[in-house]
């Protein structure tokens, strides 16, 4: 049997055998891991136990699996570093897939781990036993079980170097308990992690300027590969000398500031024909930082003009061309190569392009304004409506927090009003949902603020994604962790109603009542009472006059806080200019 480790002094070796349990807590606090996101289980209570005697790695207890894997998602999107999850076994580790697939379409370093009972029980299919190698397979960058103990380290340093390199995201190692319980005699050192600012060579660079320098109708695509690299003022820069409007693709993070004149809002999640009413306009098209198209229903073909002029570039290889094919992909560091693309701008560009990207910003900032001014006329309209427009509830929000608030937005049928009143400006300030996986909203509030613990941190989920991960609320009164959290709640899925009108639109199916499925309002759900039975104070909002006091209580309140804000179900009937209708820029599109 291993012994337990020696007190004091750091852990950069393990000076003599002790069993695996110690060592793999050691090697994750040697490369700075300080939290552990779970739930418990038997086949890893060797590990668990042993946490004891390292208190700088703090446990955050999850009461179910999916909401693990989502604080820790939030929390690695803030830190942009390895963040280590563990779950119980097969039925643990299928509890979290979902949120995995969410991780990995996101490209969220999560080190995923999972006990078993032990490799000597492998020939017995026995209770809980299962593949989890297979099972983690597809929603990880790599999935791996470790068989020896004397390589114990070893697999688990490789496994945090995939997840924190450039295409970031998840990976899975099951750690069978019998190899935990033996002697472990590698030294804890710490993981080496490859320098990916790879920057293109400079003909690269020149031949990608001069495809875009001339166009009439430049746009540029970005996603959360932009923020990943830092690489916003570089950004806006080459979009600026470009005169190109900007259009987010897989972009829930600040890739540039959302009242910039060129930003224009998101292409389709949903739909890719929605997507391609804005790409097939242009003859130059930068994509950087994202794949196309991250929708339900991409185009097949036509999502560029035929003769449109592409250039992308990303430090994942494999999502350039993959889909539609490009006259220049670089595998490179956005920043990087969107600063030497700016400076190869700026030397190329005579004064008739610079004229007229000039007046193509000139254009696309009146367009904007007016389009923000007709959002906030719409809004006024609302002003007094019981159940609520979401708009009133934002509008008071974004008066009473203070300015370098961080939002994480699953707010989906709400989000255009919460983006429009409290714009996404400050890098690392603002979050979205992303990879389709509901219920993030709430638990990814959670990892932020462990992130951020001084900076005001607000949740927003909707009703149908609040109740996946409502035991999110016990987790934050239980750890003293002060994120807000507020449920935009219309008593319905208002978003799979939203995307039933479009599949009737397609199918030429007339108008009629929803599936029953897609209500939530009989029995009626009270988030604030589920709160406050999980140790959060709350409070229902149900009309205007209540919410500036809400929001004043729940910013005053030491800790957590849940608003149960009622919205209005109300869905538009066809019409359709709404339906092509391009979003507000700074919004979401809801296709």
């Amino acid at each position: 049997m291993g012994l337990p480790p020696e007190r004091g002094g750091g852990y950069d070796v393990v000076a003599k055998a002790k069993a695996g349990r110690f060592a793999i807590l050691e090697q994750f606090l040697e490369d700075g891991i300080t939290y552990m996101f779970g739930n418990p289980g038997t086949v890893e209570q060797g590990f668990l136990d042993a946490l004891g005697e390292y208190p700088q790695l703090r446990y955050i207890t999850a009461l179910q699996e999916t909401i693990a894997v989502a604080m820790a998602d939030g929390y690695a999107r803030a830190t942009q570093r390895p963040t280590l999850v563990q779950l119980h076994s097969g039925v643990g580790l299928g509890n979290g897939v979902g949120m995995m697939y969410q991780a990995k379409r996101g490209g969220a370093p999560l080190v995923v781990i999972a006990g078993e009972s032990g490799v000597r029980y492998d020939s017995m299919d026995a209770q809980m036993a299962a593949d989890l190698v297979s099972i983690a397979k597809p929603v990880t960058k790599w999935s791996t079980r470790v068989v020896d103990p004397t390589s114990t380290l070893r697999v688990l340093r490789k496994a945090i170097k995939i997840a924190a390199t450039p295409p970031t995201g998840p990976v899975f190692v099951a750690l069978p308990m019998d190899v935990l319980d033996a002697d472990c005699t590698e030294e804890v050192r710490p993981t080496s992690f490859p320098d990916t600012r790879v920057a293109p060579t400079a003909d690269a660079v020149s031949r990608a300027a001069a495809l875009l320098a001339n166009a009439a109708r430049p746009l540029v695509i970005m996603g959360d590969g932009v923020a990943f690299s830092g690489g916003q003022t570089e950004l806006t820069r080459v979009a600026e000398l470009l005169g190109a409007a900007v259009w987010g693709a897989n972009s829930s993070e600040v890739n540039i500031d959302s009242d910039h004149p060129l930003f224009r809002g998101q292409l389709g999640h949903m739909f890719g024909e929605h997507s391609k009413s804005v790409t097939a306009e242009a003859d130059a098209v930068l994509i950087v930082g994202t794949y196309v198209f991250p929708e339900v229903f991409p185009v097949l073909d036509g999502a560029f003009a035929p003769d449109a002029r592409i250039v992308h570039v990303d430090l994942d290889a494999y999502e350039i061309a993959k889909n539609h094919p490009v006259d220049i992909g670089l595998v490179a560091d956005p920043k990087t190569t969107l600063g030497l693309l700016a400076d190869e701008l700026e030397r190329i560009l005579g004064p008739a392009e610079r004229q007229a990207a000039e007046q193509r910003l000139t254009g696309l900032e009146q367009q904007k304004r007016k389009e923000l001014e007709t959002a906030h006329a719409q809004d006024r309209e609302h002003e007094g409506d019981v159940p609520m427009h979401p708009s009133t509830f934002m509008a008071e929000l974004a008066r009473q927090v203070p300015e370098d608030v961080v939002v994480f937005d699953e707010a989906l049928t709400a989000s255009p009003e919460l983006t429009l009143h409290l714009p996404p400006r400050l890098p690392g300030h603002y979050f979205s949902t992303r990879g389709g996986s509901l219920g993030v909203g709430f638990p990814g509030a959670i990892g932020l603020k462990l992130a951020l613990p001084d900076k005001t941190v607000v949740g927003f989920s909707g009703d149908g994604g609040a109740m996946y991960t409502i035991q999110a609320m016990w987790t934050a009164a239980r750890h003293g962790i002060g994120a807000k959290f507020v449920v935009c709640n219309n008593r319905s899925y208002q978003l799979l109603k939203l995307n039933v009108q479009q599949y009737w639109r397609e199918r030429d199916v007339s108008e009629h009542g929803f599936p029953g499925s897609f209500d939530l309002g009989q029995p009626e759900l009270r988030f604030d009472e589920l709160a406050r039975g999980m140790g959060v104070p709350a409070t229902r909002v149900e009309s205007p006059d209540e919410v500036a006091p809400a929001i004043s209580e729940a910013l005053e309140t030491d800790g957590p806080y849940l608003i149960d804000l009622v919205v209005h179900q109300e869905v538009p009937q066809h019409d359709e200019d709404a339906a092509n209708r391009r979003p507000v820029a700074g919004t979401r599109a809801h296709s």
